[in-house]
């Protein structure tokens, strides 16, 4: 067996982020009845978090803004381009959604399979994610899915951001992993694959929405049930 330790990505590879976390704000539209506020349809409310949400998730990872903000401004400005401005109500509103979100539990096809298959081949599974400790912990209880993992290793608690090679580093050395023996599972080319490579690992790119990779990882796979091919 070539390798021994698996390090998974979590959200969009194994945690079907866009599915929980449209749920999740579905349902703070409908606590703060935003419908009441100007914001009259929620798909629309949705399309503009998920804009700012993404530029802000890209200054957090260049170290520009810290995680308190990162939480609350999506709110902000989502509902700012609404013409509606709280920042009160969008500090609460960043809280009730990192209540509310790890409490979904939605998966990709074939996650409990093929982890299970994996665990019963006598693979060390880790997680690598960018995300908030808690709320990493949370999502896995929640979608039943903890027991398979023995570390997670998170950019909060490493101190470092993928794709900076730092925290592939870490979880290497908290593992007791080493290049040779250890591959980087995940979704995103740029966090997961590239951070891989530039940590000197062996990649593979869970393409699930058939994207046009621009870079080049050591495998790819457009369903988890093909993780039985390499492993």
């Amino acid at each position: 067996m070539q390798y021994r330790h698996l390090f998974f990505d979590l959200d969009h590879t194994l945690w079907d982020f866009d599915t929980n976390s449209k749920e999740a704000l579905k349902d703070l539209y409908d606590n703060n009845q935003l419908h009441q506020k100007g914001i009259e349809h929620f798909d629309d409310f949705f399309e503009r978090y998920s804009f700012h949400n993404h530029l802000l998730w890209e200054r957090y990872a260049k170290g520009q803004i810290k995680q308190d903000e990162l939480r609350w401004k999506r709110m902000y400005l989502a509902m700012l381009d609404f013409k509606f401005a709280d920042e009160k109500l969008s500090r609460s509103m960043g809280m009730e959604f990192l209540d509310i979100l790890p409490n979904k539990n939605k998966l990709f096809p074939y996650t409990h399979e093929i982890l299970g298959y994996l665990q019963e081949k006598g693979y060390i599974l880790h997680l690598i994610t960018n995300g908030f400790e808690k709320v990493q912990q949370h999502k896995l209880l929640k979608s039943n899915i903890d027991n398979y993992f023995t570390e997670m290793i998170t950019s909060e608690v490493s101190n470092s951001l993928k794709p900076n090679k730092e925290i592939f580093e870490y979880a290497l050395n908290k593992t007791g992993a080493n290049t040779k023996n250890s591959i980087m599972i995940g979704d995103n080319l740029d966090a997961d694959i590239q951070g891989g490579i530039n940590a000197g690992l062996d990649t593979v790119f869970v393409n699930h929405i058939n994207a046009a990779p621009h870079i080049q990882p050591t495998y790819t796979i457009f369903h988890l049930k093909e993780l039985e091919q390499i492993l």
